[in-house]
């Protein structure tokens, strides 16, 4: 497997892995990937935003979303913000997903980071499960508003 900065020649991939679970299913349109096309283009533009796709035998099998946050708060630590995990459906379970959040951590830890955050949908138990194999602690609650 390897993991690599994606191209827009990937978002199509990456935004049918994120639709293909009951949350996604709600939030995405794949059908219509103007949105997602014009997201791309800002991530890819942003030096703090890096969207990495993994590929396994020359397709994209995993997605995830690492932004850097510079804070004032912990004497001015730089955090890692993880956002949209996913592993195609049918290599889920396989380890991938543990491998490209293995990559995550040892990319913050590259660029400096204190620490790796993310927030999960509280309905994804065994996303959690997952996490806290990983190593991660839940210690926060989290707030959302949507606008």
């Amino acid at each position: 497997m390897h993991i690599r900065r994606a191209r827009r020649a990937d978002v199509e991939a990456i935004v049918a892995m994120l639709a293909d679970d009951p949350l996604g299913a709600q939030r995405e349109t794949p059908g219509d990937p103007s949105p997602y096309l014009r997201a791309f283009e800002a991530i890819d533009a942003d030096a703090n935003q890096l969207l990495v796709v993994a590929e396994r035998d020359g397709e994209v099998a995993g997605t995830l979303q690492l932004t850097f946050i510079p804070g004032l708060s912990r004497r001015g630590a730089t955090r890692a913000l993880v956002e949209g995990v996913r592993v195609r459906s049918g290599l889920r379970g396989g380890g991938l997903g543990a491998h490209l959040m293995k990559w995550a951590v040892d990319e913050a830890r590259r660029r400096g980071c204190a620490l790796v955050q993310f927030t999960s949908d509280a309905s994804r138990t065994r996303a959690h499960a997952f996490y806290e194999r990983l190593g991660f602690e839940a210690t926060h609650l989290g707030f959302k508003l949507m606008l």
